[in-house]
């Protein structure tokens, strides 16, 4: 069935050119024809939905560059989150740790432990049929999306954490030549079998145990075998010597070529305030001197990540089976606390843990529920006990699966760092769990309405550009996608720009958008009226031989 928009205004993606009036017919999966209002004409035979859209604004729908739906795209299929919001494409297997590539089930318990914070751990007997963790490759991985059919588009980011598990195990050592040179091989397999580019987690293990040198020798494979590929790290602190951090990964871009894009590009905690200008300005000269440079955010203040992302890195070597050892052992416990409370340690992005900004997210074990949503030194006071001593049984009890939220952000940098021209949208979304981050329900409708519309940071015909076109052109998809055009994938977000609003708050962070009517997803509607269908229109994005993304 063919669908017709009458009268939208629309606004293309392309910022150079000014929202217009116009019919716009979806015919197999594509844009078929964009015309003057009432102008299209049709049989009455012809199976055409006709949709009244004059006052609404049509859209190319939104990329979401950092995403974490890598199981929720198969567990939760109609994905409530990200198609409520309007984002039909997004990129996964980011922060440098995900579920492909593997060699074996014991690495693949490991990461799943690692991560159950951010994506739940999920068991396949409860999923039956979808052949959840059956796979080892990146191509299995995306051999699975693809037969289960995804609400949006995805594409895949080959984990640098994981490259470094393969071939160096859990460790905490450095990497010899043969270990460096079988990483390689495990990149080119990975991008042969249809990634996008590679994911750094450099706060996290075992990717953080990487040298500069380590990470060059990958850039290299990207840039000299990959064109069009890129790299997209997680640095190694966002606190302490975060312009250092910045500084090594644009080095990075310098010294081997391969695009750099700087994900999640926060200046976070209070000795970062105000120096967003200094960063932008290491980011225009890097881009002055040849290198390709860009950056995503989210339009929110706190981080979200794993509670056992703030353990110092040596408290994590091993894996997750190590570290629960070592948190059963008293003087151990005592380094730990000295590292996070008293010097700041790697995991804390090197400044010491202030228990009043840490706010407890998702957990499983049920007699540690009710500290979801509550700060640690607040449970803690209401315990009687030392912030720490619940920082400790939190992570055993719940064997370190839980969330955190970290209110740790600075306004000015924000906006300052969401108005430079290579910004793009990355959710950083954790979607698991009741206490998550509101970004997973809101991150597109507050880069609109509170940030655009509400405080004119960016007119909403630039703010649309950055949510489409320009993270379609880092993906390499453009413009096929992030634009509409005749003859582009008719993937649509339908929205009123007057009350287009994030509902999502921090106590309830799973309340739907306001204001987007209608979804669609390679032609077929994800949404009608504001109602999820369950549709699933998406495709799985590969990089091709010749270095093209479809």
């Amino acid at each position: 069935m063919s669908i017709l928009f009458i009268s939208p205004t629309i606004i293309s993606g392309d910022p150079s050119i000014e929202p217009y009036e116009a019919d716009i017919l979806i015919s197999n999966g594509l844009i078929k024809q964009i015309s003057k209002p009432t102008s299209i004409l049709f049989n009455e035979t012809d199976k055409v939905k006709i949709i009244q859209a004059k006052g609404w604004v049509l859209s190319p729908g939104f990329i979401d560059l950092h995403a974490h739906s890598d199981l929720y795209l198969l567990t939760n299929p109609e994905h409530e989150a990200k198609i409520s919001q309007g984002c039909t494409t997004e990129v996964v297997g980011q922060d440098g740790i995900s579920y492909s590539p593997i060699h074996t089930q014991q690495q693949l318990k490991a990461i799943r432990d690692q991560i159950a914070g951010w994506n739940g751990n999920p068991s396949p007997e409860d999923h039956p049929g979808l052949g959840l963790f059956e796979w080892k490759t990146v191509g299995d991985y995306l051999n699975c999306l693809e037969r289960n059919k995804t609400a949006t588009n995805v594409a895949y980011l080959v984990p640098q954490g994981n490259l470094r598990l393969l071939a160096c195990g859990p460790w905490d050592q450095v990497a010899t030549p043969d270990e460096i040179v079988r990483q390689e091989a495990e990149l080119r397999k990975a991008m042969n079998e249809g990634a996008v580019g590679m994911s750094s987690g450099l706060t996290y293990t075992p990717g953080m145990y990487a040298s500069t040198s380590e990470l060059g020798s990958l850039c290299r494979v990207l840039a000299d075998e990959f064109p069009g590929s890129y790299y997209a790290p997680h640095h190694r602190s966002y606190g302490f010597k975060a312009i250092e951090s910045y500084a090594e990964m644009l080095g990075l871009g310098r010294m081997t070529g391969c695009p750099i894009h700087l994900t999640h590009a926060t200046l976070n905690f209070t000795e970062n305030k105000g120096k967003a200008p200094l960063l932008l300005s290491m980011i225009d000269s890097a881009r002055a001197a040849g290198v390709d440079v860009t950056l995503d955010t989210y339009p929110y203040l706190p981080g979200c990540t794993t509670l056992a992302a703030l353990l110092p890195s040596w408290a994590s070597a091993g894996g997750p089976s190590e570290t629960l050892r070592r948190l059963e052992d008293e003087m151990t416990r005592e380094k730990i606390r000295r590292a996070v409370e008293e010097t700041g340690c790697d995991g804390g992005h090197g400044i010491p843990t202030n228990w009043d900004e840490i706010q407890i997210g998702s957990t499983n074990e049920p007699s540690i529920r009710h500290y979801s949503g509550r700060r640690v030194s607040e449970v803690a006071k209401s315990l009687n006990l030392l912030p720490i001593q619940v920082f400790f049984e939190v992570l055993v009890k719940d064997r370190l699966a839980t969330s955190c939220l970290m209110h740790i952000g600075n306004e000015e940098n924000v906006r300052e760092i969401m108005c430079h021209h290579t910004h793009c949208s990355g959710s950083d979304a954790i979607l698991h769990g009741k206490g998550t981050h509101p970004r997973a329900y809101g991150t597109f409708p507050r880069f609109l309405g509170h940030y655009s519309r509400d405080l004119k940071l960016l007119s909403l015909n630039e703010m649309v550009s950055h949510l489409t076109s320009r993270p379609a052109k880092r993906l390499g998809i453009y413009p096929h996608r992030g634009l509409i055009q005749e003859g582009s994938a008719a993937d649509l977000v339908l929205f009123d720009p007057k009350t287009i609003k994030d509902k999502a708050t921090f106590d309830e962070p799973k309340q739907r958008a306001e204001g987007i009517r209608y979804v669609l997803v390679n032609g077929k509607i994800a949404m009608e009226e504001g109602v999820l269908n369950g549709n699933r229109g998406g495709s799985v994005l590969r990089r091709r031989q010749d270095g093209k993304v479809c």
